[in-house]
């Protein structure tokens, strides 16, 4: 079999791949941020003493963590556009760029596994804590705020990042719904150069050193928070 491994380097290919890595990881980090958004006050108010909150809360993670994240994927695309028209009262679906309904899409969803994470963190921090603040006068907002939610963050931090491995290797789906992240930049060269074993081994590649690497980082910090404990 002859490989021709100088085609990834052409630069149309390289910008392509750039391009599609840039996305993907545009696409995790804010993907991240906004899903640690919802999911802390989803987690919040699972542990809440109001029925209503706790029970939303509750409806919440498991619909979501009920669903295929593809099937997700793809009843927002199809749903979300017509969805924003009838709430602003546009003439035609609003249509959003692939960054910003991907977004919006791995937000919800990953939320629910983000406040999954957050609830046990939170759990994990002693009571004594808890009822010393509310003998200082702390409402159950403040007391989240500065004494509970800073040391949850710290001790979750390394199963955080062990999601954000797993949603930045599930952001490989959108290719589902043709959007070009790093796996569909490269799919696309595959077919045009016709050398898909080259394309798909290059991009194989560059998963594995980072998700290795952020791996590698999640056992470092284990190591740390164990020692601060």
């Amino acid at each position: 079999m002859n490989f021709d491994f100088a085609v990834l380097f052409t630069p149309e290919s390289l910008s392509a791949l750039a391009k599609g890595l840039w996305f993907t990881i545009q696409l995790t980090v804010l993907a991240l941020i906004l899903g640690m958004l919802i999911g802390t006050p989803l987690a919040m108010m699972r542990l809440s003493s109001n029925r209503f909150a706790s029970g939303f809360a509750k409806l919440y993670v498991d619909f979501f963590r009920g669903l295929p994240l593809v099937q997700v994927l793809l009843v927002f695309y199809f749903m979300l556009p017509k969805l924003l028209q009838w709430v602003t009262g546009a003439a035609y679906p609003v249509t959003l760029g692939a960054l910003v309904a991907g977004v919006i899409t791995y937000a919800i969803f990953e939320a629910a596994y983000f406040s999954e994470i957050m609830r046990a963190g939170i759990q994990n921090i002693s009571k004594g804590q808890t009822a010393a603040s509310y003998a200082l006068g702390m409402s159950y907002g403040q007391t989240m705020m500065q004494v509970v939610l800073p040391q949850a963050l710290r001790n979750m931090l390394p199963v955080l990042l062990t999601q954000t491995i797993i949603l930045f290797q599930d952001i490989t789906l959108v290719y589902a719904i043709g959007w070009k992240d790093f796996l569909g930049a490269g799919t696309t060269l595959a077919a045009t150069n016709n050398r898909p074993t080259e394309f798909y081994l290059f991009i194989g590649v560059i998963y594995f050193i980072i998700c290795y690497g952020m791996s590698r980082y999640v056992k470092y910090l284990q190591k740390k928070v164990a020692i601060i404990r």
